[in-house]
């Protein structure tokens, strides 16, 4: 059976723009061609030693692999052009080595978050904006059997007993997967693409995400010691941030981090990294984050940094605070700096400890030095939004006065949010610390109503 590849055409409505644009009358083609490289991926495992395969390069795989495949295309009756058969040997060796379809987009740097639900249907997200992508896989076999092949390389498992599985990637991208029969049409994947270079403060500075001059207050808080909660939605870059603040460390101090999906990539030399474990098939050998906070704690830290408190280790974490770990940091769930602090109290209550709720709410106005509240809006740009201080209790409420915000003022012709960030006139507390520590922040940073860049 002859067949071509799938061609771009104008002539048609095309099915979903992506990275490309195939017509519609193409589909069959598109399925011819998973058909063969199923095809090819098999018969190629039937005749290459895997185990050797370990000892060579990509590029000496590739000359080995292409004439096998030459042989196999032959076999099929398959005619391909240089540039098909070049792409065909290229997929077979992201089956053979990779995650399949799913590398093109893990290479692609323009990506951030690539979702697949079901076989058939991939969208990816490019600067803040989902798009949809023509990536497919064979069927929901093909799709199961990447999966697999992402969590089973950091020892856990999904099926039907366990059908979903936070996991990671070897460069540390964020991995979720979730399959029948809990998702209805089909498995769902979702990646959350770590950036092989982290994204330093600079970066986010150039991309108008915050000012320098807040930069330099927060680089400021990081020195002088002071706990920090990030606060935002999911998808806001509370990691990134965290990522950035930590850079402010000082190499000479002990750091452990602690994450249910390691994700930080601290710079420091002095680094200890934990990472949850899942239970097992028996339900036993379970390791949480409460668990490995109170490790930390005999470790002999200077600082500890939990990826993201979600239960009962936000009383651990707050105690870590209290009792010498000054410096530390994490981050939370939250739409707003106060929302953030009725989060951390409601974890308290979760942890089974036996505590009062104006206790509890003294415990955080202790522990917590700065709120930053960051998020993604709604022409996809993450910006900070405000940064707040924490000074003490007031009754039964806790204290906090805003130091800097985010103003909208508009949107753009092309749907952008335009604004600037300013200062309340406030003048923080964390001066004095800041000052102790040698670090010096001009007084007319906090100017009221001070404006600090346009966006």
């Amino acid at each position: 059976m002859k067949w071509e590849l799938p061609r771009k055409s104008e002539a048609v409505t095309p099915v979903e723009t992506g990275t490309e644009v195939f017509d519609s009358a193409s589909k069959a083609n598109v399925d011819r061609y998973l058909a063969l490289k199923t095809t090819i991926h098999r018969k190629l495992l039937d005749r290459i030693n895997l185990g050797l395969l370990e000892k060579l390069s990509r590029e000496q795989i590739e000359e080995e692999v292409g004439d096998i495949i030459l042989g196999l295309l032959v076999e099929e009756d398959a005619a391909l052009n240089t540039r098909e058969r070049s792409m065909l040997v290229s997929e077979v060796l992201d089956e053979l080595l990779g995650l399949g379809p799913l590398e093109p987009l893990l290479a692609d740097e323009t990506i951030t978050d690539i979702l697949v639900n079901g076989c058939k249907t991939v969208f990816v997200e490019r600067r803040g904006l989902l798009e949809r992508t023509p990536t497919r896989f064979q069927d929901e076999r093909h799709l199961l059997r990447i999966i697999q092949k992402i969590v089973s390389a950091v020892g856990r498992r999904v099926d039907e007993s366990s059908p979903f599985v936070d996991a990671r990637l070897a460069d540390g991208s964020r991995v979720n997967a979730i399959v029948a029969p809990l998702a209805i049409d089909g498995s769902l994947l979702s990646i959350r693409k770590f950036a092989k270079k982290p994204i330093s403060m600079a970066k986010l500075i150039e991309f108008g995400s915050i000012p320098e001059p807040v930069a330099e207050v927060l680089a400021g808080i990081v020195k002088s010691r002071r706990n920090v909660l990030i606060s935002g939605g999911t998808g806001s870059g509370k990691t990134t941030l965290l990522n950035a603040l930590s850079s402010f460390i000082d190499g000479r101090e002990r750091i452990v981090t602690i994450e249910d999906s390691a994700e930080l990539q601290l710079q420091q030399e002095h680094v200890a990294r934990l990472e949850t474990r899942p239970a097992n098939i028996e339900g036993r050998g379970e390791v949480t984050q409460r668990d490995l906070v109170k490790n930390a704690l005999r470790m002999r830290p200077d600082r500890i940094i939990v990826g993201e408190v979600r239960s009962g280790e936000a009383f651990d974490m707050l105690q870590a605070m209290n009792t010498g770990h000054d410096g530390s940091m994490t981050t939370v769930h939250a739409n707003t700096a106060r929302d953030a602090l009725s989060r951390v109290e409601q974890m308290i209550g979760m942890s089974g400890i036996e505590i009062s709720p104006s206790s509890a709410r003294a415990q955080i106005a202790s522990a917590i030095n700065i709120v930053v509240q960051i998020g993604r809006q709604a022409d996809g740009r993450r910006r900070l939004l405000s940064l707040s201080e924490l000074i003490g209790m007031e009754g039964p409420t806790i204290t906090m006065q805003e130091i800097f915000r985010f103003k909208m003022t508009g949107r753009g012709d092309g749907g952008e949010v335009l604004g600037h960030f300013e200062a309340t006139g406030i003048r923080p507390k964390f001066l004095q610390e800041a000052a102790d520590h040698g670090i010096s922040m001009p007084a007319e940073l906090f100017r009221p109503s001070l404006k600090i860049g346009n966006s």
